[in-house]
């Protein structure tokens, strides 16, 4: 039986101007998963990552010497288009979530941003994942869910082997919402509780896929458990 296994990035900086880099605790988590491979002799046969400069990055920390594959459909969401292009129209659209993106403004760089960006980010991103507001500049939700889903099957399909794929938190969502024949929404409500540097596994043979593991971080200590 053949094995997916599917990596978020280490923490990346996600409030900075140039957010598509780890932090040094991200780096750190790649590292520790890194050495927790090593100790235990897992190996894999195939590497996989996407282009975004934080999840290349990760893929180099944790296993420095193999070669890997770089495959866009592996991409996050565009968080930063939905952000530019579609929180100013809901915003223009509706009171409420005018209120949520003006109380995130006045909390930046405060203890309390995290809060105040996932009350405004949410609905923002529930808006999105339904087709309500769209923007040209922006990736609909149905197409980011039919690139994973397409680049996931093509993975499964392609032979027995053991597979590591280094992503993101919306990926890893869809795709498990895809494997459970779950509605289309449970992938943004599974991506809000993926944390950094987690594993979730599959296990798949020809025409046949489970979830064997989900959002795993037996390898990082207490103090290195992120979420954004």
């Amino acid at each position: 039986m053949s094995r997916l296994v599917l990596l978020r990035h280490g923490q990346s900086r996600a409030f900075d101007p140039d957010s598509d880099q780890l932090t040094e605790t991200g780096e750190e988590q790649a590292q520790l998963l890194g050495t927790w491979w090593r100790a235990r002799g897992v190996r894999f046969d195939e590497v996989r990552c996407g282009l975004l400069r934080r999840q290349r990055q990760t893929a180099q920390l944790c296993l420095p010497d193999q070669p890997r594959i770089v495959d866009s459909r592996w991409n996050e969401y565009d968080a930063t288009g939905v952000l530019q292009h579609l929180r100013p129209l809901l915003a223009e659209q509706d009171d409420g979530f005018a209120a949520l993106s003006a109380r995130f403004d006045r909390m930046r760089g405060t203890e309390e941003v995290n809060k105040h960006f996932q009350a405004m980010f949410e609905p923002l991103m529930n808006w999105w994942s339904s087709g309500a507001v769209t923007h040209p500049r922006v990736e609909p939700f149905a197409e980011f869910e039919r690139r994973v889903r397409d680049v996931l099957f093509e993975t499964l399909s392609s032979g027995s082997r053991d597979v590591l794929v280094i992503c993101s938190g919306g990926v890893i969502g869809a795709c498990v919402q895809t494997v459970l024949d779950a509605p289309p929404a449970a992938a943004l409500r599974l991506n809000w509780r993926i944390r950094n540097c987690s594993l979730t596994e599959f296990v798949f043979t020809k025409g046949k896929v489970s979830l064997d593991l989900f959002n795993s971080v037996a390898h990082l200590p207490a103090d290195l458990v992120t979420y954004r």
